[in-house]
């Protein structure tokens, strides 16, 4: 079968405006910073400043993202700003928040190397995250044993000691049945629980009705491999827990982070070198984008935003009133467009035109909007739509500024190429955009004045200066002075004997399992997955401009058996149906999935819109939709000749 090539995107060199005649054409700077700043402007004087939102990009820097939220608040007046964080670990935010206080996590990269046991749930980090992967290699070439818990049997996987392969959407019973044999085989690290947690007690009654027995039939995944692993967890002396969007990427991915923190609390694996838990970022600076406060119930630092206190430290700094109240999330601003509540949207480095789940609902909703601002280095999906288009520099290798990896350590980027044509930095263009709206004086001197500006008002960076970034190679958060190191791993305080130091203690969380929104039944009978491949990034606007041997474009992925059910061979063009929507692909028979379940990914959406099918069932705490878990059929195509 000859597949369709990749569509290429090209680089954006030139401001790009659109006319009465629906075309986009090249402009001066001055002609698209004018054009975007009066739509601005008439959304907030027409409608108020909450019909103005900004996504933010987790791939720009930090100090971009700073920016960006401190010109959404003070020059637009509005806490509307938020990022693919939502898309991916807004839950993992949300859980750790919610029993440490803090949304990173909470071990060092180089603990792992010298971990007892790597617990790999719902991430197949081989693909998705091969460079924190190379770290788990040295960990089991140290001895570590490492247990995968995934419905595929990933390349991930093929590493562990055991996979655990779970019916999807079964992670809460799992951790559930987990807890509860650790908890009946005397394995509890009670003396950890009685000083560090609370909501014990709760737990175990919630957990109880969770049987190895009971679990099994629920999950899939045999009695024996659940008892191994809880007895290895709990018997080790160091473990890390990982996870990625198998947990997060679920209606209910706040709970799901939330069930398998619990594990880390019942046996004491938390605030120890080379025991903690560790939520792995998928993109340079989703971490930091969040720190530096483009999120809507954040200001930098992860300060909340209906702290008062916080609240006039920035304002007195800013010279501005931030409202007292959260924003709009990237979900919430999709249903606002719909609603018409939200008019105008500043999209910096995002394609949430192809990256939402129910991909034509989302285009629908985005071409609904009065004022759609596109900054970006590819005249994406998303800038196609546009009314104007910023080409801005690559945060990677053209731009000077730091980044926030998922270990929490800021590190510096420095700018090594040109930028073509006239693509101008990304805090450049929001100064200039910031004067037209009435805020002049908008200027940094370099990306360093922005950081310095961040550091006087965040704690947890107020340590790291570029000087000593530079000296180190990075640093970790929390770094509150510029004389200490900071420690490799958080929440050590949870093991001091004294309550003054030990602070607040963490809670077990008490959350119950929901099945997947989108149910299969005689109708709808496949459960499909999505993940990443090792060869692609994201919605492929990047990856796709350079050729890889290890690439083959979409397919859904099936297990013989359903191949052999349904009658289709390898690379036959076959009709995927949700209930939302239909493509075309080739399949690819993959003997690591199991009957019932399927595979796509999101890198190719031009040729296969793999979010057609996907389900906008949000997390209501988090707001991530469900990429992990659709209801689809398949069906043979009927040949143009018949």
């Amino acid at each position: 079968m000859k597949k369709k090539p990749q569509k290429t995107y090209p680089r954006l060199t030139h401001p790009l405006v659109r006319d009465d005649d629906g075309q986009l054409r090249r402009a001066s700077w001055d002609e698209a910073l004018d054009r975007a700043a009066a739509g601005f402007r008439q959304a907030r004087e027409q409608h108020g400043p909450d019909a103005f939102a900004m996504l933010s990009c987790a791939r720009a820097t930090n100090e971009m993202n700073y920016v960006a939220q401190k010109f959404t608040r003070v020059v637009m007046g509005t806490n509307n700003v938020d990022s693919c964080n939502r898309t991916c670990h807004a839950p993992s935010v949300a859980g750790l928040s919610a029993v440490f206080g803090s949304g990173g996590g909470t071990s060092s990269y180089e603990e792992v190397d010298h971990t007892d046991l790597i617990v790999m749930w719902g991430s197949n980090a081989r693909f998705a995250h091969p460079i924190f992967f190379q770290h788990v290699l040295k960990g089991i070439r140290n001895g570590a044993r490492m247990y995968a818990v995934d419905p595929r049997r990933t390349s991930t996987a093929e590493w562990a000691e055991s996979w655990l392969g779970l019916n999807v959407g079964t992670d809460i019973p799992l951790a559930h049945a987990v807890g509860r044999e650790i908890i009946h085989a005397g394995l509890v690290n009670r003396a950890f629980v009685e000083r560090a947690t609370t909501g014990f007690e709760e737990y175990a009654a919630l957990v109880e009705p969770w049987t190895l027995t009971a679990a099994e039939k629920v999950t899939g995944v045999p009695a024996a491999a659940i008892r191994e692993l809880a007895h290895a967890y709990a018997t080790a002396e160091r473990a890390q827990l990982c996870w990625t969007l198998g947990i997060t990427e679920h209606h209910n991915g706040t709970d799901n982070v939330r069930a398998l923190i619990n594990l880390s609390l019942l046996t004491g694996q938390v605030g120890r070198y080379g025991a903690g838990v560790q939520p792995l970022r998928g993109q340079n600076n989703v971490q930091g984008g969040g720190d530096m406060g483009a999120i809507p119930n954040r200001l930098p630092g992860f300060q909340d935003i209906l702290d008062p206190v916080a609240r006039t430290k920035f304002e007195r700094t800013w010279d501005a009133v931030i409202q007292p109240r959260y924003g709009m999330t990237l979900t919430e601003m999709f249903e606002a467009m719909e609603s018409r509540d939200l008019r105008a949207v500043y999209c910096i480095g995002e394609n949430p035109a192809q990256s939402e789940a129910d991909s034509e609902q989302a285009v629908r909703r985005l071409k609904s909007l009065d004022h759609l601002v596109v900054q970006d280095i590819f005249l994406t999906k998303t800038a196609e739509m546009a009314d104007v288009v910023l080409p801005a520099t690559a945060a990677w290798a053209e731009t000077e500024g730091t980044t926030t990896n998922s270990e929490r350590r800021v590190q510096r980027v420095r700018a090594a190429l040109v930028p073509p044509g006239e693509a101008r930095e990304d805090i450049d263009i929001l100064c200039a955009m910031a004067e037209r709206l009435g805020h002049d004086g908008w200027k940094f001197a370099d990306s360093e004045a922005v950081w310095n500006e961040l550091r006087s008002l965040s704690p947890d960076h107020f340590g790291m200066t570029y000087d000593r970034l530079d000296e180190h190679a990075g640093l970790q958060w929390p770094c509150p002075d510029v004389d200490t190191l900071p420690s490799s791993f958080l929440h050590a305080r949870l093991w001091e004997t004294d309550p003054v130091k030990r602070g607040t203690p963490a809670a077990f969380g008490l959350v119950q399992h929901d099945p997947p929104v989108d149910l299969t039944d005689e109708e709808y009978p496949l459960r499909l997955t999505t993940g990443r491949r090792l060869d692609s990034y994201n919605t492929g606007v990047q990856s796709g401009s350079f050729a890889s041997p290890l690439r083959r474009g979409e397919y859904i992925e099936l297990c013989p058996e359903d191949a052999a059910a349904y009658g289709v061979e390898a690379d036959e063009e076959v009709r995927i149906s949700s209930r939302r929507g239909s493509v075309t692909a080739p399949v690819w028979i993959d003997p690591g999935l199991r009957p019932g379940l399927a595979f796509m990914t999101m890198h190719f959406p031009d040729e296969v819109d793999t979010n057609q099918l996907t389900i906008e069932a949000n997390c209501p705490i988090a707001g991530t939709a469900e990429f992990k878990a659709s209801a689809i059929r398949i069906e043979k195509l009927v040949p143009a000749w018949t």
